[in-house]
C-alpha cells in the first residue's frame, strides 16, 4: 500500500463509520419526535422503500443494467411471505426468509432469461416480467383473491426482551425501528460488498460489458448476481409491507411502482448508494407534504422531477458533492 493511500483510507473509513452512527441516531430518534400514527406510517413506507431502492442501485447505478421489474419482486416476497402465513400456518420470519429467496430466485431467472438483453431491451423485458405478475396475482383468484384482496394480515410476532419486556410491532413505532434496522444493516452490508472486488467487477460490467469480458469477467453470472441481491431486497419489502398494511391487493404492485422506484434511484444519485436512499426518503414524504394542495401536487411533483433529470442528472449525491467542494474551496481560499 502506498504512502497516499495508507493516509487516504482512515478519513474514508471515518466518514463510512460517521454515516453509520448518525443513521442509527436518527432511526433511534425519529419515532420519538414524532407521535401521530399516521406520521409513524410515514417513516414505516420511508424504510420499506429504502430497501427497494438500494436494491435498484444495484442492478441500475453499478452493474449499469435497466431493470423495471422490482414491483414484481416486490410483489413475491409480499404474496409468498402472506399465504404461507395464512394458509399454511408458517411463522412469520420463516415466511420472510421464504419471501426472500423467492424473490431472488425469480430475479435470478428473470436475469438468465434475458441475459443476452442490454438497454431499453431489458427494459422491456424485465418490465413485461412485472406486468406478467401483476397479471397472475390478479387472475388466480383461487389462491390470491384477486382483486378481493387478502385480508388479516398479522404483523410480526412480539418479541419479548430481558430488561426491556414485550415489544409489540402492531405498534408503528417499534415496527419503524425494525424495519430500519434490517435496512440499515442491508445498506451497511452492500456498502462493504460493493467497495469489495464484487463492486469493481459490477461497475466494470456498467462501463463496458466487452471490456469486462476481455479481462475475464463473466457479464452473465454478474447480471444474475445484482438482480437476485435487487430482488431478494424488494422481496424483503415486499413481507414488510404486507405485515405493515394487513392487507394485500394487486393494485399494490402495479408496473408504476417499478416507475416511483426507479425515480427514488435517479432523483437520489445512481452508483452511490447513499443517493437512492436518501432519494427514497424524499419521494416518499414530498407527496405527502404536498397532499395540502391538492391535484396541483402532482404538477410540482413532475416538475421537480424533470429539472432534476435536465438539470442535476447525479441527483441528490451530485448536488452535495458540489456544496461539498465550493465549501471547501471558500475554506481553502479563507
Amino acid at each position: 500500500m502506498s504512502e497516499s493511500s495508507a493516509i487516504a483510507a482512515p478519513p474514508a473509513r471515518a466518514r463510512g463509520w460517521t454515516i453509520a452512527v448518525g443513521a442509527i441516531l436518527l432511526v433511534a430518534v425519529l419515532p420519538l419526535a414524532f407521535h401521530g400514527s399516521y406520521a409513524r406510517s410515514i417513516l414505516v413506507v420511508c424504510a420499506i422503500n429504502v430497501l427497494l431502492a438500494i436494491g435498484l442501485d444495484v442492478v441500475i447505478g453499478y452493474a449499469g443494467q435497466l431493470n423495471l421489474g422490482q414491483s414484481a419482486f416486490f410483489a413475491i416476497g409480499a404474496y409468498v411471505s402472506t399465504l404461507l402465513v395464512t394458509l399454511v400456518g408458517v411463522g412469520f420470519w420463516g415466511a420472510f426468509l421464504a419471501g426472500t429467496i423467492g424473490a431472488a430466485l425469480a430475479g435470478a431467472g428473470l436475469a438468465l432469461f434475458a441475459v443476452r438483453l442490454r438497454g431499453h431491451y431489458l427494459a422491456i423485458a424485465s418490465m413485461g416480467f412485472a406486468i406478467i405478475v401483476y397479471q397472475i396475482l390478479m387472475n388466480w383468484i383461487g389462491l390470491t383473491q384477486g382483486p378481493l384482496g387478502i385480508y388479516g394480515i398479522p404483523p410480526p410476532p412480539a418479541w419479548h426482551l430481558l430488561g426491556i419486556g414485550r415489544i409489540e410491532f402492531s405498534d408503528t413505532r417499534n415496527l419503524f425501528w425494525l424495519v430500519a434496522a434490517v435496512a440499515l444493516a442491508a445498506y451497511l452490508l452492500l456498502r462493504n460488498l460493493l467497495r469489495s472486488p464484487v463492486g469493481e467487477a459490477l461497475v466494470a460490467l456498467r462501463e463496458d460489458e466487452l471490456s469486462a469480458a476481455s479481462l475475464g469477467i463473466d457479464g452473465a453470472r454478474w447480471k444474475v448476481f445484482a438482480f437476485a441481491i435487487a430482488a431478494a431486497l424488494a422481496g424483503m419489502a415486499g413481507c414488510f409491507y404486507a405485515s405493515f398494511v394487513g392487507t394485500l391487493v394487486p393494485d399494490a404492485f402495479f408496473i408504476t411502482e417499478s416507475f416511483t422506484v426507479l425515480a427514488m434511484v435517479i432523483v437520489g444519485g445512481a452508483g452511490t448508494l447513499l443517493g437512492p436512499a436518501a432519494g427514497a426518503i424524499l419521494l416518499t414524504v414530498l407527496p405527502e407534504l404536498l397532499r395540502g394542495i391538492g391535484d396541483a401536487r402532482l404538477v410540482i411533483y413532475g416538475l421537480a422531477l424533470t429539472l432534476v433529470v435536465l438539470f442535476m442528472p447525479g441527483g441528490m449525491a451530485q448536488a452535495a458533492r458540489l456544496l461539498v467542494g465550493r465549501a471547501q474551496s471558500r475554506r481553502r481560499l479563507r
